[in-house]
């Protein structure tokens, strides 16, 4: 909550904005500059170099969709890989049973996703604090029972085989293209009366409630919204990795790394889980890299060093001392 700010009443918009405007020209240009040498990198970079900015791409949409709905509105999503596997098992099928294009069917992930957030998002929406928390995890176990049991469709625990297929640069600009989109839609949300309601469900529900805001609606919309992401990047992931079993794709680690990108970075800004992202995902490859026991150990730490010494992340800090706009 905004300092010298009452409880329970919606941020500022325009708060601290003269201090800090990411659409000054300075900073469109070094975007656009940023984006320019990503776009070129795969045609002078090394395998490797690509696969793993394909990686960071993927870590980048999936933190910012988590932030969408657990940033925003402070309920804490504890199965949001949900989403990641069902839309690399709904690539898997149409690719491998279908004979779909990679494209397609990673777009068809995002929408199998998403009707999978309609599906159990209002009874689940219901629940608060951990009780929510405990139903996404629970929704994650059943996904991956589900795949487990119907090996007709999904392999089972023998899983599904793509064929061969030699697309990773082209896969790294559409990852790319949807680590942007979600960043961008966050943007937009963030700037937006459709966000301001949210932060206020966050802030108090209660409060959002008697204000005649309909919290219910907005939060099964920013469900929806958090889980296309996911559900694209997962098809995409599948589809790069040729090969899916339902341990790879439904692991609690990968909800676990989302959460502490977007505490890192800042939970319910723009540029936080970017920004968690990268700096971990770089970390984690540099500490794997050189301590391959010790990498998981070290992560660890940096989750307690977090949540103790910086609850609001990077950003969120700098907001917080510097009283700097939510558009960061």
């Amino acid at each position: 909550m905004t300092p010298g700010r009452p409880h329970g009443t919606p941020p500022t918009v325009g708060a601290g904005l003269g201090a800090f405007d990411p659409m000054k020209p300075a900073f469109a240009v070094a975007l656009g500059a940023l984006v320019l040498l990503l776009s070129l990198y795969p045609m002078v970079g090394s395998g490797y170099g690509v696969r793993a900015l394909l990686q960071m791409f993927m870590w980048i949409a999936l933190a910012s969709s988590w932030n969408l709905i657990s940033g925003l509105t402070g309920y804490v999503s504890f199965g949001h890989v949900a989403f990641f596997g069902a839309g690399a098992y709904a690539t898997g099928i149409l690719v491998t049973k279908g004979g779909w294009p990679w494209l397609p069917a990673s777009l068809a992930g995002g929408v199998a996703a998403c009707v999978l957030a309609l599906v159990i998002g209002y009874p689940c929406l219901r629940l608060k604090g951990p009780y929510f928390a405990i139903a996404m995890l629970g929704l994650n176990e059943v996904l991956r029972a589900l795949v487990s049991y119907f090996e007709g469709l999904t392999g089972g625990g023998f899983g599904l085989s793509f064929p061969t297929l030699h697309a990773t640069v082209p896969i790294y600009y559409v990852m790319g293209l949807v680590a942007a989109a979600v960043t961008l839609l966050t943007y937009l949300i963030i700037t937006s009366r459709f966000g301001l309601r949210l932060m206020t469900i966050r802030e108090d529900e209660v409060a959002a409630e008697a204000m005649g805001i309909d919290t219910a609606r907005y939060k099964l919309y920013a469900f929806l919204l958090s889980a296309v992401g996911p559900g694209i990047v997962g098809g995409l992931a599948a589809r790069d990795q040729g090969y899916i079993e339902p341990v790879s794709v439904f692991p609690l680690a990968t909800t676990i790394t989302m959460i502490v990108m977007v505490l890192f970075g800042g939970k319910g800004t723009v540029w936080g889980p970017v920004l968690g992202a990268v700096v971990l995902f770089v970390f984690q490859e540099l500490v794997w890299a050189k301590f391959i026991y010790l990498h998981q150990l070290l992560f660890g730490a940096i989750i307690v060093a977090v949540v103790l010494l910086m609850p609001r992340g990077v950003l969120g800090l700098l907001q917080m001392r510097y009283r700097l706009p939510r558009t960061i």
